[in-house]
């Protein structure tokens, strides 16, 4: 396992509420994320569809990540916007980031996030953007 990878496996692991879901860290590079969650009933909406507040975890998540790593370590999302463009049908959620923009103090990133069926067909459910900047250890 490489440094990069057992810092964002450090991070990930040390994160309350991505506990609570069940989410899994699925692979990293030095600009990217992708992160996965299965739907369970208690995470949909009345409609059966993936609520959208655990769609935009996943892209926050995986965008925050991917940003954090091509910054150099610990980071936050300043902000996003997320279009969700499909009903999120299927046993789980995958969601793909990478860093698109990059200077000193911030990395612009570009998440997308899927649902999966039961035969691992993906079809595209939203798409973010998002700021993501250095953590700050000032309170």
């Amino acid at each position: 396992m490489s440094t990069l990878e057992k810092l964002a496996r450090q991070i990930f692991d040390s994160q309350p509420f991505t506990r609570h879901l069940g989410a899994s860290l699925e692979s990293v590079g030095p600009d990217s994320a992708e992160i996965a969650l299965a739907v369970t009933d208690d995470l949909t909406q009345q409609h059966g569809f993936a609520h959208g507040g655990i769609i935009s975890y996943l892209a926050d998540n995986a965008m925050a990540f991917a940003g954090g790593l091509a910054l150099g370590g610990d980071a936050l999302m300043a902000e996003f916007k997320i279009n969700f463009v499909r009903p999120a049908v299927g046993g789980r959620l995958i969601a793909r980031a990478r860093t698109t923009a990059l200077s000193k103090r911030q990395a612009v990133c570009q998440g997308k996030v899927f649902a999966v069926s039961g035969d691992g067909a993906e079809t595209l459910c939203a798409i973010a953007q998002g700021t993501v900047v250095a953590a700050s250890t000032e309170k």
